[in-house]
């Protein structure tokens, strides 16, 4: 039986998303800095895939594992889900401040490894926190809120990015092995941003107690054995997967393509504009901000808009529809020439990123029972790290040997794969909860 939920006001909605925010920041710096701080500390390009492999392994093993631990929590002071990504906020911060002083490779390597887990700590619960709170005609507009908060934490990574190196940058030598000082303060930003927007909306936003039942089987599994409390949430995981809809194994394959393709993408900007604008590598990465400057920027501007789209024409047409979108941006980058006019494809791309972030979240919250919320958005994100895992093992010898160590190649890979997405999204069949819900709210 689903609980009644109140309808929460937009503003409310809003403060409930704000630690987004700042979860969004780190990652944006994941995307845009990391790989050119590998590259300062001596990391050959055909590496890269290898040394991000921390993200798809800490997200595989930690966001199903905290989502099951979340839905069997509950403290009156604390809550469900806000303990986890308290943590999780802590840990990223502590990394985000850390990482400009790597002295060298190993060390930025490991931080990345705690950082990922930090975060994926924070994130995975916060999805659950928005299907918790809300009712379903709110759902899409929830995720939708979450996703123009990604693309608000992203651009404001990679805007600092682009300030501090025009302020306090211009190196014309780089030194191998050195990280540029103005790459610090974008860290520093971001190790205040993910502590205290979690915070904010912790203390703005409270949790709606568990039903009885649901509160009579937490305090079971309180009472169990050490031993049999560690290993319960890796059997509700195997339990869940299992119970699994066929609707989330259709979403597994549009994002095995999907997400193979983002990490492409990510890992190889900053090597394409090396090769296509002849830069080095701090104006390449000084251009890779500016596209995800400006991805992010069309993603704030577009994500609420989905929402009236996506009632009317359906999600599963909008979704397949801003992956072609982000295909064709894809195919076009590696043949601009001009550091301007490549920003143009990044329209396409901020719509897809917008897209991606928001309706695959709206359609799984629809149709998971409520108490299973938390081990299903976990086994949601494992789909998108499980891909990520494949790209960090494969890619490498891909690019090496098939690709000829060039990063256009790789660019046109991934608009491939982002093509072979958009054509399994367009065949996803909606369930009919999901399809009765929409025609509700866009009636009522």
């Amino acid at each position: 039986m689903k609980l009644s939920k109140p309808k929460l006001s937009f503003w409310q909605i809003f403060n409930m998303n704000v630690g987004f925010l700042g979860i969004q920041y780190s990652f944006g710096l994941q995307q845009t800095a990391i790989n050119p701080i590998f590259l300062y500390l001596g990391a050959p390009e055909d590496m890269l895939p290898i040394l991000n492999i921390a993200g798809p392994v800490t997200g595989l093993i930690v966001q199903p594992i905290i989502g099951a631990m979340s839905d069997k929590t509950w403290s009156k002071r604390w809550g469900r889900r806000k303990p986890y990504f308290l943590i999780g906020a802590l840990l990223g911060s502590v990394c985000l401040f850390a990482f400009p002083h790597s002295p060298v490779l190993w060390f930025a390597v490991g931080l990345l490894w705690i950082l990922d887990v930090g975060n994926n700590m924070a994130m995975e619960p916060y999805r659950a926190f928005v299907g918790d709170k809300l009712p379903e005609k709110q759902l899409s507009l929830g995720y939708q809120m979450q996703s123009l908060f990604v693309g608000a934490g992203i651009l404001l990574a990679n805007g600092s990015i682009v300030l501090f190196q025009y302020w306090f940058g211009g190196e014309s030598v780089e030194e191998t092995g050195t990280i540029p000082q103005w790459l610090y303060y974008s860290f520093f930003i971001g190790a205040f941003l993910s502590l205290t927007t979690i915070l904010y909306s912790v203390f703005k936003t409270p949790e709606i107690p568990p039903a009885d039942e649901e509160l009579e089987e937490i305090n079971k599994i309180k009472s169990l054995p050490f031993s049999q409390r560690i290993t319960q949430p890796f059997t509700e995981i195997i339990d869940a997967v299992k119970e699994m809809p066929k609707f989330m194994w259709k979403i597994g394959g549009v994002y095995l393509f999907q997400w193979y393709a983002l990490f492409i993408y990510w890992q190889f900007t900053t090597p394409l504009f090396k090769k296509t604008l002849g830069y080095t590598t701090s104006e390449a990465a000084s251009q890779a901000a500016k596209m995800s400057l400006t991805y992010n920027t069309v993603t704030m501007l577009v994500a609420l808009a989905l929402v009236p789209l996506t009632l009317k024409f359906g999600g599963k047409k909008i979704y397949a529809l801003s992956l072609l979108g982000t295909a064709v941006a894809l195919f076009a980058i590696p043949y601009i020439s001009d550091p301007t006019l490549v920003l143009i494809p990044m329209v396409l791309f901020g719509i897809g990123w917008a897209a991606m972030m928001g309706i695959p979240y709206t359609m799984v919250s629809k149709i998971v029972p409520q108490d299973r919320r938390g081990v299903y958005m976990g086994i949601l994100n494992m789909m998108i790290v499980i891909p990520m895992f494949i790209q960090t093992l494969s890619f490498g010898p891909i690019y090496k040997y098939i690709l000829g160590d060039n990063a256009i190649n790789a660019m046109l890979f991934a608009g491939v794969f982002f093509a072979i997405s958009a054509f399994l999204a367009s065949r996803l069949n909606v369930p009919k909860t999901a399809i009765d819900t929409d025609v509700e709210v866009a009636n009522d």
